[in-house]
């Protein structure tokens, strides 16, 4: 039976998390890794975010059901997710039924969510009303940048995406456990933490982001807040802005944006003291921020699993200053 591309009603974002826990448990049991019974509360919030922030990039891959008709009569087999936030594209997430894998899908609904194509030569055939020019995937070129975090344990979807010229720059690492408070480092003097809730940061938060990331997603922090985190700006005594971070009782730290790398430690370990988890504590360092990747593991955590990838078509932050929040979402 064809498979249609279309996008979601919110109703069957349930479906979409489901696809996601099969296809991710499905390959983990092959690395001997299966994944503990599903809990997709946090993974539901975000699919309802993005499918509000960008409906244009969400689509799902359906095959129809026997003898029905009707969005309830088709079964959703995979689904995609890309975030626009200004000049970069990035790719949230991506997973097709084992089942259905090998059969096209994913690349298929990886190339309804990308931009649109942009070449000088598809430009010049278009002008000459040359029909027949179609440009090579490993050589369109696209305005803006393309991003996503990636499992390096899937070498199959990274070429893929490397084919698109979305190349695997800098491994993610996730760190893993309870930090010893005693090894957390201290704020120096000069420095001010103001926690979010005394104040409206959006202005400040957009300043820095703009400074690491390249782009600020007010949307993307308001949304970060609704799931538990919390944390604070950072400035010198005088008002001068060093950089913004996050954590959570939940254990889920980050992200951390500084413009005084030099903090890095310091800044962790404010919020590892202040926001104390009720277990353990997860997060995820790009390997450029050598700084916050010594601080985590001498304040006790560990590196676990295999490395995620950042992957990008070219260069549009500052990752050694930047703890990411979550892999599917910069």
């Amino acid at each position: 039976m064809a498979v249609g591309y279309r996008p979601p009603l919110p109703s069957e974002l349930g479906e979409c998390a489901l696809v996601w826990y099969t296809a991710v448990d499905d390959y983990m049991a092959r690395l001997g890794r299966p994944l503990p019974s599903p809990y997709l509360d946090p993974l539901l919030a975000l699919l309802r975010h993005l499918l509000t922030t960008d409906p244009q990039r969400f689509l799902v891959a359906v095959r129809p059901a026997h003898g029905a008709t009707g969005h309830s009569a088709e079964q959703i087999v995979g689904f995609g997710i890309a975030a626009q936030r200004e000049d970069v594209w990035f790719l949230s997430q991506l997973y097709v039924l084992p089942s259905e894998q090998g059969k096209g899908i994913g690349r298929a609904l990886m190339m309804q969510i990308l931009p649109s194509v942009e070449t000088p030569a598809s430009q010049t055939a278009a002008a000459r009303g040359d029909e027949t020019a179609e440009a090579d995937d490993s050589q369109t070129a696209r305005s803006g940048v393309l991003a996503m975090c990636t499992d390096s344990a899937q070498p199959v979807s990274n070429g893929l995406y490397a084919r698109l010229g979305i190349v695997p720059r800098v491994p993610v690492l996730n760190l893993v456990g309870t930090p010893n408070p005693s090894a957390l480092a201290r704020l120096p003097a000069g420095v001010e933490a103001t926690p979010f809730g005394r104040s409206d940061p959006a202005a400040d938060i957009a300043t820095i982001d703009r400074a690491i990331l390249g782009y600020a997603h007010p949307a993307d922090h308001a949304f970060l807040r609704t799931t538990g985190r919390d944390g604070f700006v950072f400035r010198t005594a005088g008002g001068e802005l060093l950089g913004y971070g996050y954590s959570s009782e939940a254990g889920r730290f980050g992200p951390i944006a500084l413009l005084d790398e030099t903090l890095t430690a310091t800044v962790i370990g404010h919020l590892m003291s202040t926001i104390r988890a009720r277990g353990a504590t997860s997060a995820w360092v790009p390997g450029d921020n050598d700084r916050a990747v010594v601080a985590l593991l001498r304040a006790g955590l560990r590196i676990e699993g295999f490395p995620a990838l950042l992957c990008w078509t070219r260069p549009f932050a500052g990752f050694e200053r930047y703890v990411i929040g979550s892999l599917a979402l910069l």
